[in-house]
């Protein structure tokens, strides 16, 4: 029934809390706050929502100071400007546990994601690591060129992410930068290129399915043999791949390293049978598939929780004991 709240970290995580549900007594970190609850005027349950909802954490970063790569909560102030609202104590456990069926199904959904991303792994293994030793080996300079397109100025600005690999610049979360001046001397990809970034040596080489410009610091890889595009897509970001075969190529320590492109046309790779390749593609994209209608349909409950929490906790919805709305 006690509740921790993260005193010194980030700014984005400073402020959140948790509600400690255990019998057995434990030990905590100096970061954080322990918030003994007086349970004859609050149910832990409420004021665990309450304190993670947006009204009270807009509160919370408000009164956060921040340092050079971390912000602090000082708990005066926190007990001072903090302030929660009281409903009966009837209602406030029937809003606790209204609320968490949502957090029942969320975790429920984020374990289904962890098993199906460890099978994907195992997917990867089977069909790509474990078989790998029995396909032919071409230089990747037989299997694709490198290509540098410019004078292209007025296609789409694409990014290079390591998450979601080729994209136009509008779907990236958050204020991006433009370019200044003209993009000339950007470099055109096409749908079906790869792209290796500056740290491709740490996740592997992109995959884009658009058209557009990308910055001249990388590089763009275009097919020259026939070959299934999905299959190096997952290829080229398995760990088996940056491990034996990227390695090869990479220059430098540390944050300095990079790729060397004439290393890396130099290195050979596998060329399974297209049959083959279109096989693991179709399996290793239906998995694929599996696992991001799942991280939709979680960031779908997350979003009603949300929205539920901002009708519940401010009074726009009143709840009966049994939890029927009002």
């Amino acid at each position: 029934g006690d509740l921790l709240i993260n005193r010194t970290n980030s700014y984005d995580l400073v402020g959140k809390v948790g509600i400690y549900e255990s019998d057995e007594e434990v030990v905590f970190a100096s970061y954080l706050v322990r918030l003994v609850i007086d349970k004859s005027k609050v149910s832990p349950g409420f004021l665990n929502n309450w304190l993670n909802s947006q009204t009270a954490q807009t509160t919370i970063k408000r009164i956060a100071t921040r340092a050079i790569s971390q912000a602090n909560i000082n708990p005066t102030e926190f007990k001072k400007h903090c302030l929660v609202p009281v409903p009966p104590l009837p209602e406030q456990a029937a809003i606790a546990d209204l609320l968490s069926i949502w957090d029942q199904t969320i975790e429920k959904t984020e374990r289904l994601i962890a098993a199906k991303e460890k099978r994907f792994s195992w997917l990867i293994n089977s069909f790509i690591n474990d078989k790998c030793g029995s396909w032919e080996h071409l230089r990747s300079d037989k299997i694709f060129e490198s290509i540098s397109d410019k004078g292209y100025g007025n296609e789409e600005l694409l990014s290079v992410t390591q998450d979601r690999g080729v994209i136009p610049r509008a779907m990236l979360d958050g204020r991006v930068m433009s370019p200044e001046g003209s993009t000339d001397s950007y470099k055109l990809i096409k749908e079906g290129d790869f792209a290796i970034s500056l740290r491709s040596f740490q996740g592997g080489i992109e995959y884009s399915k658009y058209q557009g410009l990308i910055s001249p610091a990388y590089t763009v890889l275009r097919p020259k043999l026939k070959i299934v595009p999905d299959f190096y897509r997952h290829f080229f970001k398995s760990y088996l791949f940056i491990e034996k075969y990227l390695s090869i190529a990479v220059i430098g320590i540390r944050d300095g390293k990079q790729i060397s492109i004439p290393d890396f046309m130099s290195v050979k790779i596998p060329y399974p049978p297209l049959e083959a390749q279109e096989s693991i593609a179709e399996i290793l994209n239906t998995a694929c598939q599996e696992i991001a209608l799942l991280k939709k349909q979680l960031e779908a409950y997350r979003r009603q929780k949300r929205g539920l929490m901002q009708k519940l906790l401010t009074g726009q919805w009143r709840v009966k004991a049994y939890g029927e709305v009002k």
